[in-house]
């Protein structure tokens, strides 16, 4: 016990003599979007706002600013839409200041998206459910990425993967897939292997590239979700 705690503080140590020169930028810029979100306060305001207009005008004067300025006709899935857009924004500005272990580590928490959006983008084209321009606009813009604008160039699954995925940054969590059965397996299914992969790939990364500090954070989220996904996908699947 006391051995493991001085370890700890020795790792503690370690990590900090590097901090400022790596991560301090952006610790800072986290700090600054910590403190921006809605307090429990506002969101008891928001609540007492009669119309979409009140809830604008609250906004503007928050952090939020004048994000929804330039909106003439206002609804929900607008006010959401414009809210993804500076969350996306704004991960894009802290990636993009980011030191080259950190960006890759937030580089990871796109992923899930990215499979979302190759799931719904592929469930929709076997289907023949809707057209690529619509599926394109369902999907979620932290998930979209270059090679994704190209499926239209694939007829089957095994294209997909060969002519656009093999280049993304998911398509390594392809590699064992059997392509002749994804028309028959449920997207769920589909989800769950690729989100398999990827717990996978993020643990051994965070294990193996992270600060001590982080990987022991990171072992007990992933275990979670891994858990949790397993339970969900034997439930509903």
């Amino acid at each position: 016990g006391a051995r493991s705690e001085r370890e700890r503080e020795t790792m503690s140590w370690t990590e900090l003599t590097t901090f400022n020169a790596f991560d301090a930028y952006d610790d800072g810029i986290v700090r600054g979007f910590k403190s921006a979100l809605l307090t429990e306060s506002d969101y008891e305001n928001l609540m007492q706002c009669n119309s979409l207009e009140d809830v604008k005008m609250f906004l503007q004067a928050t952090d939020y600013g004048t994000f929804l300025s330039n909106v003439v006709e206002l609804d929900p899935a607008t006010i959401v839409e414009k809210a993804t857009q500076r969350m996306v924004e704004e991960y894009n500005y802290l990636v993009g200041n980011a030191g080259e272990t950190l960006s890759a580590y937030l580089d990871f928490l796109r992923h899930p998206y990215m499979i979302d959006n190759i799931v719904l983008v592929l469930s929709g084209t076997t289907r023949n459910d809707s057209s690529l321009s619509k599926l394109l606009e369902a999907c979620h813009p932290m998930g979209m990425f270059e090679e994704l604008l190209t499926v239209g160039v694939a007829s089957t699954p095994k294209e997909l993967y060969e002519l656009v995925l093999i280049e993304s940054p998911v398509g390594k969590y392809f590699r064992n897939f059997q392509f002749e059965d994804m028309h028959e397996l449920k997207p769920e299914l589909i989800r769950a292997r690729l989100y398999k992969a990827y717990l996978e790939d993020f643990y051994d990364f965070c294990v193996t590239r992270c600060s001590p500090t982080t990987a022991e954070v990171m072992r007990d989220i992933l275990n979670f979700e891994a858990d949790r996904r397993a339970i969900s996908t034997t439930l509903f699947a």
